[in-house]
């Protein structure tokens, strides 16, 4: 392996990369450029799904083959099977889900190298990678993003003492043994070039060592060509200042005089409970901002007349010395203005037209007719980036130049009019919002000075402590639907992938991606967008394809992790079913609080209101074929809950409280067991309480969780060390939830009618499903529980609890008066035996609906039971009757069907064998 790249083109030596050596770095990457300029003319590379849309050329001047390219890599196969090590079924490798606190960093100098629209810190993915690998394995984050995977992956060899000091003390307190530091290998794909282009700056070698010395030589250059764009005369009439940022303000035209107000210099009248009105200065009347229409300036473009909103520069803040001063701009700074409009558009500003989407196509974006790369600049702002670029191209050392590009990329978005002028802000660059273009009627116009000057210092600070090693990453641009990776060669997979309509990276890209003349072939980009024709059903498929490939390339019995922010239920279940049909088996869901770095466990019902962690892994090999060979046998089911359970966390606890694992409710066992079963094609052998009944007798139960014999002790001793039991959250919003509500109050709490109906009715609250109907308590327990009616002796289960909270009933007979008296008329939990002849009789029942549903005039169900549905898919599906469940769902309200993870699973899964079919 080749030493750091710094050090190699300073000594002139020979370096290693993919088995070859070569005498220099720049040999070899001028012997891969001409590899991936050969393939580039290939009509069957560039068809490949995700490949960006850009000039051979234009890609080839980004890439830094074969360790980074802006198109899909093609040496990314070679470099795993160069770098990894084969699976071997005979290896032992077990880990539990990821559960332990983690502490991030979001004030870290890497991280705060290079902004991103969204991201991890990476020192909240180091501990994951820790757990989960060991040095030298491959971890594959096919969202890369700005590529913190790969950082965190390499953090783990380069972190200092300090750090891991810290880390090894939080695991021992946790009991967990201490980590192998080590660095790990990365491989980092994004559909974006902009993304992966950060990424390769971030986790290739940096020539930090010359880095700042280079920018500053940069801005130099770039003060003696536009100098005179940027100097102010100062107030004593003879001292030139340089600028800092110019304040700009939209004119807005008064509805009754048609006068023009600017908005920053016009007088805002408030009222009580009212938003602020501006007064005109010509006649004195007031409107609300809303109320007023834009003044506009008109002009020429492409042949064709355009307007953009009128701006008027209000205040200027420049430097002399280390002074700042704000000064009115007067008569020749408006000269210097009127001068700069007035030159043509610099050649290589790049001119490219935005597409119609949500995220170019509504609110300011529209209203302010802001439509191509050139319209969110003023012209001064455009001849500086236009300038500092092409000097930063100019740099003849590649690495040098790339390192350069990307802090100056960084400019962009703070040199346009997203930049928003904050009076109370410490700094006015950076103050575009975050995840969306938003034109503001005040703008900051900040010079490259202001916002570089300090930027490359501190970047080169971050990179002289983070130095890495070539070998240790490679990066990729194109499809996680199709990665150029063999089967079963990568050891761990973090990703953090898009969200729905969350965050629409390829728009928010787009302007950078223009400069560097590569662009994000959208086609492929899993979203939510009404004006690319994406729903959720389309969104789903696309992340369905990511989590296939991400499937296919992991080793048996290896871990994923998938971190999930998005508000919306719909998206959460269409990630879920995506998981279980690409063959994952999810193992946890805990929640990365991004501001305290911490976990907690979560269940899958509550609302998502921070970033969730999904823990799934791909099941090994053996249990593949041993599912092959039997089939639909009971014998199949128990070896999966054998499996299943030894990949789940023994004991979880926060702050010295025990934790409830919500993986080892039964029913939920049972849901992940049907969800492997329907993904195999092969029919569930169980019904549900032929399950349950049978985990109670080849299992241990402890708490309401179900364990594997062995794992018995464990658990005992950490539950004797805690202060009271687990519990269980219980979020009743459906019948199902009601019956399971039920379950674990009766079987605590023998009740009455009477006893337990005001504690029912407070369950009900604002969180029951739309529409869903909501059932009678009555029906719930005459058709899931037991009532004693006096005769007989009191059941055991109202035996223990009377005789134990009432003093009275205490050392008496199961046959005793007094005894049958106080137990006359309570629901208890039924025994196994009896449990499986209620759940005969109701599931006929709830068939007997389903048969109703299926035949019921309308389009539409406005209300139904989502029991009625669950069951009815169930067994349709094991009758391989994939049009019924297609035909009842779409009776369904979307809303209610993408809500609902279960009945989203079934109606999936039946889409996808009729594609399968047709």
């Amino acid at each position: 392996m080749s030493d750091l790249l710094s050090n190699a083109t300073k000594d002139g030596g020979s370096v290693e990369c993919l088995g070859l050596t070569f005498p220099s770095d720049d040999a070899r990457r001028e012997h891969f450029l001409n590899l991936l300029a050969e393939k580039l003319r290939d009509p069957a590379f560039r068809a490949q799904e995700g490949f960006p849309v850009g000039t051979d050329e234009a890609i080839l001047a980004m890439s830094d083959p074969p360790y980074y390219t802006a198109c899909p890599n093609p040496w990314l196969a070679e470099f795993v099977r160069h770098y990894g090590h084969p699976y071997d079924p005979a290896e032992k490798y077990a880990r539990e889900p990821m559960a332990i606190d983690v502490s991030e960093g979001k004030t870290d100098p890497l991280y705060r190298a290079h902004s991103y629209h969204t991201k991890v810190p990476h020192l909240a993915i180091v501990p994951s990678i820790l757990h989960y690998t060991e040095p030298g394995d491959i971890v594959l984050d096919g969202f890369a993003g700005s590529g913190m995977t790969g950082v965190a992956a390499q953090w783990c060899g380069t972190a200092p003492a300090t750090y891991r000091h810290k880390l090894e003390m939080e695991w021992k307190k946790a009991g967990t043994p201490a980590p192998k530091w080590g660095a790990r290998r990365v491989v980092l794909n994004d559909l974006s070039p902009a993304a992966t282009f950060i990424s390769a700056n971030n986790n290739l070698p940096f020539l930090a060592d010359a880095y700042e010395e280079s920018g500053k030589r940069l801005l130099a250059e770039l003060w003696t060509s536009i100098r005179w764009m940027y100097e102010t005369l100062h107030s004593d009439g003879k001292t030139l200042g340089r600028i800092e940022y110019t304040v700009w303000s939209e004119a807005f035209i008064c509805p009754s005089c048609n006068g023009e107000n600017v908005f920053l210099d016009a007088e805002k009248v408030s009222y009580e409970g009212q938003r602020d009105r501006i007064r005109c200065s010509s006649c004195g009347a007031e409107a609300r901002k809303e109320e007023m229409a834009l003044a506009q300036v008109q002009f020429l473009e492409d042949g064709q007349v355009q307007w953009r909103p009128k701006r008027v520069a209000v205040s200027i803040f420049y430097k002399i010395g280390s002074k700042v001063f704000e000064k009115k701009p007067d008569q020749i700074d408006l000269e210097v203005l009127k001068r700069i409009d007035e030159l043509e558009i610099p050649e290589n500003f790049p001119h490219v037209a935005f597409r119609s989407s949500k995220t170019f196509n509504e609110g300011r974006m529209r209203t302010t007719n802001t439509r191509n790369t050139r319209s969110i600049f003023l012209p001064r702002a455009a001849h500086a980036i236009a300038k500092i670029w092409a000097l930063a191209e100019g740099e003849h050392d590649k690495k040098l130049r790339m390192n350069l590009l990307y802090s100056i990329e960084q400019a962009i978005i703070s040199m346009s009019v997203f930049n928003r002028y904050r009076p109370t802000g410490y700094s006015q660059f950076g103050q575009h919002l975050t995840g969306v273009f938003y034109v503001g009627s005040q703008h900051a116009e900040c010079t490259p000075w202001y916002i570089l000057e300090g930027k490359f210092g501190r970047v080169e600070k971050a990179f002289q402590t983070f130095r890495t090693k070539f070998g240790n990453a490679i990066v990729s641009t194109g499809s996680s639907t199709a990665l150029p990776c063999p089967d079963g060669t990568i050891d761990y997979v973090f990703v953090d992938p898009p969200f729905g309509f969350n965050i629409f990276y390829a728009d928010l890209n787009n302007i950078v991606e223009a400069w560097h003349r590569v662009i994000s072939e959208v086609g492929g980009e899993a979203v939510i967008d009404d004006y690319a024709g994406k729903d959720i059903h389309v969104y789903q498929r696309l992340i369905r394809g990511c989590f296939l490939e991400f499937f296919r390339v992991l080793k048996p019995g290896r871990w994923m992790t998938v971190v999930f922010s998005n508000s919306q239920a719909k998206v959460w279940n269409a990630i879920q079913v995506a998981l279980q049909e690409a063959g994952f088996v999810v193992a946890e869901v805990t929640t990365l609080d991004k501001k305290q770095g911490s976990f907690k466990q979560v269940t899958s019902t509550n609302a998502v209101k921070q970033d969730l962690i999904i823990s799934a892994y791909k099941p090994n090999g053996g249990l593949e074929q041993r599912l092959a060979e039997r089939g639909a046998a009971p014998e199949s089911a128990w070896d999966f809950v054998q499996t299943h359970l030894r990949q789940l966390s023994v004991s979880k606890s926060k702050d010295g409280v025990l934790e409830f694992v919500v993986e080892r409710d039964p029913r939920r066992i049972y849901d992940r067991m049907i969800a492997w079963f329907v993904r195999h094609d092969v029919p569930v052998p169980l019904s549900t309480e032929e399950f349950l009944d049978g985990l109670r007798s080849r299992f241990s139960e402890r708490d309401g969780m179900v364990f594997l014999p062995d794992q018995i002790p464990e658990y005992e001793r950490k539950r004797a060390q805690a202060a009271q039991p687990p519990q269980m959250e219980m979020f009743v919003a459906d019948e199902r939830s009601a019956i399971d509500w039920l379950t674990d109050f009766l079987r605590k709490r023998p009740s009455t009618y009477q006893e337990v109906h005001p504690e029912f009715t407070t369950q009900l609250g604002a969180g029951w499903k739309k529409h869903e109907t909501r059932p009678e308590l009555s029906a719930l327990l005459e058709d899931n529980f037991l009532r004693y009616d006096a005769s007989g002796e009191v059941p055991s289960q109202i035996h223990n609890y009377l005789s134990t909270n009432f003093h009275d009933l205490r050392n008496l007979e199961k046959s005793d008066p007094r005894l049958r008296a106080k137990a006359k008329d309570r629901w208890f939990v039924p025994d196994p035996n009896k449990a499986q002849d209620l759940e005969t009789k109701r599931e006929k029942a709830l068939l007997k609906e389903f048969d109703e549903y299926r035949t019921a005039p309308g389009r539409r169900l406005k209300e139904f039971r989502l029991e009625v549905l669950r069951a009815g898919f169930k067994s349709s599906w094991a009758a391989r009757d994939f049009k019924t469940i297609i035909a009842i769902a779409q009776k369904v309200p979307e809303e209610a069907l993408q809500e609902d993870e279960k009945l989203l699973f079934w109606y999936d899964s039946a889409l996808t064998r009729m594609e399968a079919n047709a």
